[in-house]
């Protein structure tokens, strides 16, 4: 029996747990930091099958790292397991999370056998915080030398154009006054966000290609016939490398400025959690996923025909720039949705997203044993040199 024919019967011998805990963690969406049900369930069934876990890492109640094996190339794989607010599991958290554990079992069986030692890492609060950054910056990335997962999308795709982005809350404190009897006597914090807003709307026009500005108001005030005297608007700044996501942050604090100088209203600008940045993707490893899910029977004729990017943002693409890096995007059934949609939520607990799960983790696998394999590709990563 070949060390790929051992990786498929691995993914096989586990095909009902990995579902199961797909299921579990679309059943159960938890926000970022708090997927304690979620992280703890894939924590779980990762110790279960023998590998040894560390829980409670980096100061995060729900980040783990579990390794198997003692081999000299290390190689990493990420779990996500965090849902958005409202519409849950609407980009596959629960497939990235059951895919990455099936990967990581697999290689678990061949791990003496191939010199690799697995690493799978709970990661949480991709939508927004940034676990990842977290482990990175506690070191948990130190000593692997390549690092893995795949993001289910409705068609299939070698890679996206992660934007670099950047999360902040925007605090306009005006006064309070009744809106009829003595509006003069306010000053009106949504009358400064409204300024903001159309600011950032003719600026747009000016932006250069990969820039994007939105956001909403999430405490626009009490009453209508209150004068508001506190708003609160949550915005995202992307930009496709960090210096012009920088340079965008000026222009767009600006605009917030030009509120706050226009109404006399008061401005605080919040940063929340961890600015992502742009991806640079392993091109080698990314050839070893592309032929094992070829051979499992998927096609990235989108890729041959240079068809445009989806464009995207994740931690994992701060990963990307310090250890060599993959974040595929796996197709499953949608019809017509896309990420960040209620339908799509419904999409990644079906039959397709059982098939993206087990598929996942057989690519992911493979492309691992291929990289372990290939004596140039192992020795590059080991050396830390990108491709």
């Amino acid at each position: 029996m070949t060390l790929h024919q051992d990786v498929i019967e691995a993914v096989e011998e586990q095909r009902e747990s990995l579902l199961r805990l797909s299921h579990f963690v679309h059943a159960n969406p938890e926000l970022g930091y708090e997927e304690h049900l979620t992280s703890a369930a894939t924590a779980q069934l990762i110790e279960d099958n023998g590998f040894t876990l560390e829980r409670s890492i980096a100061g995060l109640s729900t980040a783990w790292r579990a390794t198997r094996g003692t081999g000299s190339l290390r190689i990493a794989i990420c779990a996500e397991f965090d849902a958005l607010p409202e519409i849950g599991h609407a980009c596959g958290h629960n497939i990235i999370a059951a895919s990455s554990v099936g990967a990581a079992l697999a290689l678990g069986k061949i791990a003496d056998d191939i010199d690799v030692t697995v690493v799978l890492l709970g990661t949480p609060s991709e939508e927004g915080g940034g676990g990842k950054i977290d482990l990175i910056n506690a070191g948990y990335f130190n000593d692997v030398h390549a690092a893995m997962m795949v993001h289910p999308w409705p068609n299939e795709r070698l890679e996206a154009t992660c934007l670099a982005v950047d999360h902040f809350d925007v605090i306009f404190r005006g006064k309070d006054a009744h809106a009829s009897a003595a509006p003069w006597q306010g000053v009106n914090a949504l009358d400064a966000v409204t300024i903001a807003q159309v600011a950032i709307g003719l600026l747009r026009q000016q932006l250069p290609p990969g820039d994007q500005v939105h956001g909403i108001v999430i405490d626009g005030g009490a009453a209508a016939n209150i004068i508001p005297s506190y708003v609160r608007a949550r915005f995202m700044c992307r930009s496709i490398t960090a210096d012009r996501l920088a340079a965008l942050r000026v222009r767009v604090n600006q605009c917030f400025e030009a509120g706050s100088l226009a109404t006399g209203a008061l401005l605080e600008i919040d940063e929340l959690g961890h600015q992502f940045s742009h991806m640079v993707s392993d091109q080698e490893l990314l050839q070893h996923y592309r032929k094992a899910a070829e051979d499992l029977g998927r096609s990235f004729e989108r890729d041959d025909r240079g068809d445009a990017r989806p464009t995207i943002s994740t931690d994992m693409a701060n990963v990307s720039l310090i250890v060599p890096s993959i974040h595929p995007l796996i197709a499953i059934e949608t019809h017509g949705a896309v990420n960040h949609q209620p339908e799509f939520t419904a999409a990644c607990r079906s039959a397709s997203a059982d098939a993206a799960v087990l598929d996942g983790a057989t690519a992911l696998a493979h492309a691992a044993l291929a990289a372990a394999s290939d004596p140039a590709l192992r020795e590059r990563l080991i050396a830390g040199r990108t491709s």
